[in-house]
């Protein structure tokens, strides 16, 4: 259940990205300068904070040991996970965005199977029944938005959306097996930001010569995007991972506390760009997404009980 909370407050950092995002994109910003100024912000605040623990050497030499899979996994989990998410807020609004992006709730689920090449591993077939229900608000929540766009512009939202949706758990999952415990979170996400610059400088090259430079106003929010979703919450969320990284049942209802992101969006968006009140029909796929979220809490409780009856029984002694 911690992990659980975690995840939710996670989400409501993290929905400041959709709204910031399209808010930048309506001031006629760059999708390109959104997404490269967010991680440039990033570096300097991380090194401070790492480097205030005095915890920067070992980063530096576990990528030194393991430059390839720190480089590939980065790549994956920041760059292909931020970069077709910023490009999707051109062709819908930062709910439309967020409730997409619930994607991943299903794919990490679905990429179980492939994360651990030692242990064979199933599709928790529980979790993906939960997270239907949650995707059936999420669809519930953007069908009169969607039905009133071209084909194009859908296409163009979602294609990068799903990309997104399965780079992100892929990328951490994989980091997390990379890093084997080996360093903390503020560390790992210091050595990921590190280790996917190559990503960013290159898309940034292309912004400059593409829309020349950003505006203040792009800088500002930028830089409000990555202390808080970011930093907090991308340190909240992969805590909460962390603590469950050897239950699968477990992970799948931290990845999918995520879904909280389409509430938070949407009033966020309300209140700060004015955008007008969702119909009866998104209340109830918002009543959907909080059902399988509750649903989610409730199974990875039941988990807990079950494994502690367990270590009960065996004569394990715990910890205090």
């Amino acid at each position: 259940m911690k992990a659980i909370l975690i995840g939710i407050l996670a989400a409501l950092f993290f929905s400041v990205t959709f709204i910031l995002n399209r808010s930048m994109e309506l001031d006629g910003g760059s999708w390109v300068w959104s997404a490269t100024l967010r991680f440039f912000f990033m570096l300097p605040i991380l090194i401070l904070i790492v480097g205030y623990q005095r915890n920067i050497k070992p980063v530096i030499k576990h990528m030194i040991a393991r430059p390839v899979p720190w480089f590939m996994w980065s790549t994956v989990g920041f760059g292909l996970f931020y970069a077709p998410l910023t490009f999707a807020t051109i062709y819908g609004p930062g709910w439309l965005v967020a409730a997409t992006f619930q994607l991943t709730i299903i794919a990490g689920s679905l990429l179980v199977p492939f994360l651990n090449n030692k242990i064979k591993q199933k599709i928790p077939i529980q979790s993906i029944f939960i997270s239907l229900i949650i995707l059936a608000g999420v669809f519930i929540m953007q069908f009169e938005h969607a039905s009133s766009v071209p084909l194009i512009s859908v296409l163009l939202c979602v294609i990068p959306l799903i990309i997104s949706a399965f780079a992100y758990p892929l990328g951490n999952r994989k980091m997390m097996q990379v890093v084997n415990g080996e360093l903390n979170t503020f560390q790992r996400i210091l050595g990921m930001t590190l280790a996917s610059l190559p990503f960013w400088i290159v898309l940034s090259i292309y912004g400059f010569t593409a829309h020349g430079l950003p505006n203040s106003s792009q800088i500002i929010q930028t830089f409000v995007v990555a202390i808080s979703s970011g930093i907090i919450a991308t340190a909240l969320f992969f805590y909460a991972t962390e603590i469950v990284q050897q239950d699968n049942q477990k992970m799948a209802g931290v990845e999918a506390t995520q879904s909280g992101e389409v509430v938070f969006a949407l009033i966020g968006e309300i209140i700060i760009l004015s955008a007008p009140l969702p119909s009866i029909v998104s209340f109830i796929g918002m009543g959907f997404v909080i059902i399988g979220m509750i649903l989610h809490s409730i199974v990875s409780a039941l988990g807990n009980r079950k494994s502690l009856e367990v270590i009960k029984k065996s004569g394990i002694r715990q910890n205090p």
